[in-house]
């Protein structure tokens, strides 16, 4: 194994919505934190608002929006703002409650981010900001506005990935970076450009009466053909956990948990009983089955969201028991938008950079890792492979590696990597320590280079993992795209070493072939399907970005 964890369970992977409740509070007050110095939110229950309540609301005037108040008056608007949009919504004056949702992300928006991934209250304002923005999805379905609504779940997410990018120290280039959300023209340009099927997901929340809490009930899902025509479909999501009073976290949650720990494997459930994997490809993918391509290089993008950032989608089986790999080539993205990030950080590469950095088995390692024999023998096969001499051992330090970083087209790391569940920037993989250094590197000081690669490939255990944060996800697989990466290849749980070097070297072999990383990627895991057919053991890569 590759993988060492800290701090608490951690249930939402890769860039993820958080699973806050559709409906708003009835009330909420605001106090300054004095960590912080944001304003705290103190939300009682979580519920649809009263009849009466909605009548008084509805009649009220609502407020000119002022982008002049301080955060903690822009926040109470907000708040107030959110109240009466659904109000409005469930009174079914679609149009007023659009408007106001509108007026209320824009407050959001008007606010600086920069949000404390740690802390507590930072991460409560988080959660009722990306509320905003599904709640907003939710009135513009009921319109059959389903192209308005896409906008605005890309605009919830290009949002998440400006938090993160400030993150970064100011005096790192780019710093400023800023991120500017997709019209319906630009995600149908971005589809062309890649020549490829995307698919975002959207969760939506209703408020359950016998749970007492928000449970996840509709799948908002779009699909953007390479011609630009777009498809919006609905889905119960409902089907997962209406037999089991569970959320779809948890559902989800229980499988990767018994895949990372070895205990569950493809053939356990017995007695007639649904697979998992094929529950979710009755959510996720039989309601747009007839619109995927029939042609299994092409390329199929999911864009997923929350707890279904848990798990690939590559195990996924229709009712005869074929996986979705068998039928597609898959990669995933955080947004859309990342899509035209990776895609420009493509063509920014120098066709001067052309070194491959392969690293394997750094040591010593921290006292709670043992040596990775097994990495090392598959850092020097690929270096074979490519011509190239594989770094190991105690060679294989953190200011080596990051300073040969900067100049290499690609990037092969096998080690051990760390999931820091309660600080997501912490997060990192292991090299050799030195005298200054404890060898680290982490998702935060990724997040400070200046990278040029091509492919990045982090050959640990759960590097797609990462910290929740509002609409978004702070983890390694995220800080390399927005480091310039364009394309990298991780893994969502714990994978035996055997199976992972199998794959990564008949990877590589096959990417010599074909450049398509995608494809090759694709091939990598069914030909490691046939040697090692236990799902855990193939079916944990996933490519984000460019193919």
């Amino acid at each position: 194994m590759r993988l060492q964890k800290t701090g608490l369970i951690a249930l939402i992977t890769f860039f993820v919505v958080i699973s806050t409740p559709l409906l708003l509070a009835q009330t909420a007050s605001f106090s300054t934190s004095l960590s912080t110095n944001i304003p705290r939110v103190e939300y009682q229950d979580i519920q649809p608002l009263p009849p009466q309540e909605v009548d008084a609301i509805v009649q009220s005037n609502s407020s000119v929006l002022t982008l002049d108040l301080d955060i903690s008056d822009r926040l109470n608007k907000v708040q107030s703002l959110n109240n009466r949009g659904l109000a409005l919504y469930q009174d079914n004056q679609l149009e007023e409650a659009e408007q106001t949702l509108g007026e209320g992300i824009r407050v959001w928006e008007s606010l600086p981010p920069g949000l404390d991934e740690n802390d507590a209250d930072s991460l409560s304002i988080l959660e009722t900001e990306a509320t905003t923005y599904r709640l907003l999805q939710k009135v513009l379905i009921a319109q059959n506005k389903s192209d308005a609504a896409l906008e605005i779940a890309e605009r919830s997410r290009a949002r998440a990935l400006l938090e993160l990018l400030a993150a970064r120290s100011p005096k790192v280039p780019n710093a400023a970076l800023t991120i500017t959300p997709p019209t319906i023209e630009q995600i149908q340009d971005i589809a062309k450009a890649h020549n490829s099927t995307l698919v975002e997901y959207s969760i939506i929340d209703e408020y359950s009466t016998e749970l007492g809490q928000a449970q996840e009930s509709e799948l908002y899902i779009w699909v953007i053909q390479p011609t630009g025509e777009i498809t919006f479909r609905k889905s119960d999501l409902k089907l997962l956990w209406r037999k089991e009073t569970t959320t779809l976290a948890e559902y989800v949650g229980s499988i990767r948990q018994s895949l990372g720990t070895l205990l569950w494997g493809v053939d356990s459930f017995e007695g007639g009983e649904v697979r998992p994997f094929q529950q979710l490809y009755q959510v996720l993918i039989e309601p747009i089955a007839d619109q995927l391509p029939t042609d299994p290089d092409a390329h199929v993008i999911f864009i997923p969201q929350q707890a279904l950032l848990m798990i690939p989608f590559a195990p996924l089986q229709d009712e005869s028991g074929k996986y979705l790999l068998e039928k597609h080539t898959i990669l995933t993205a955080p947004a859309i938008i990342a899509l035209d990030l990776t895609h420009q950080a493509r063509q920014r590469i120098p066709e001067s950079v052309e070194e491959w950095l392969v690293v394997g088995n750094p040591t010593p390692m921290p006292s709670e890792f043992s040596p990775l024999p097994q990495a090392e023998r598959e850092a020097e096969a690929i270096a074979a492979l490519v011509k190239t001499q594989a770094i190991t051992g105690k060679v294989a330090t953190k200011p080596t590696i990051v300073e040969q970083m900067l100049s290499s087209r690609v990037i092969h790391l096998a080690t051990h990597g760390i999931l820091n569940e309660k600080q997501g920037l912490d997060s990192g993989v292991a090299f050799a320590p030195t005298s200054t250094d404890n060898g680290w590197l982490t998702a935060k000081e990724i997040l400070d280079l200046k990278l040029t690669a091509e492919l990045v490939v982090l050959s640990a255990c759960n590097t797609g993992r990462g910290r929740v944060t509002g609409d978004g996800f702070v983890g390694l697989s995220t800080s390399l795209i927005l480091s310039g990466v364009s394309s990298a290849i991780v893994s969502l749980w714990s994978i035996p070493d055997s199976p992972t070097a199998f794959l990564m070297t008949e990877f590589y072999r096959l990417l010599q072939q074909n450049p398509d990383k995608a494809q090759a990627l694709r091939q990598a895991m069914l030909a490691t399907r046939e040697k090692h057919p236990a799902l855990r053991d193939w079916a944990a890569f996933t490519l984000i970005g460019e193919s």
